[in-house]
């Protein structure tokens, strides 16, 4: 499996909410994740991000993504994903009382390889914007 099919496998994985559990075969066991995001600022692997990516279709049960771009740098060892993240908060378990309000959500990960297996992956994403649509903060 090329780096671009195991990044698209691992992607449709986690934006269905698998969790670790499924993520994991597409993963070294201790890679790393980071984001430039208040609400994501504790999260430090890609298994807790796999757990709260699943944990936020509760609040969020339409929860769906419209993939916009998907790309491989062979050369960097690097697979890229741009997509819109979709979906209204219906369901308990957000941190507020369902609100009813719906986001359409930019973000994209860029996932780096070590060989054949992620061993980081970084999200772009603008946490506030996301959080404030949904009537969170």
């Amino acid at each position: 499996m090329s780096q671009y099919e195991t990044a698209q496998a691992f992607f449709d994985a986690y934006e269905t909410g698998k969790g670790w559990d499924v993520c994991r075969q597409w993963c070294k066991p201790d890679a790393t994740f980071s984001c430039q995001a208040d609400a994501l600022a504790e999260t430090t692997t890609l298994a807790a991000y796999a757990d709260w990516m699943k944990g936020l279709l509760t609040p969020i049960p339409d929860g769906h993504f419209k993939l916009t771009a998907f790309a491989a740098d062979e050369a960097r060892g690097t697979v890229v994903a741009a997509a819109e993240f979709h979906g209204t908060q219906t369901g308990e378990g957000g941190p507020v009382a369902p609100t009813g309000k719906s986001v359409v959500s930019d973000y994209a990960y860029v996932m780096q390889f070590d060989g054949d297996k992620i061993s980081h992956m970084t999200k772009i994403w603008n946490d506030v914007q996301a959080l404030r649509g949904l009537g969170w903060a």
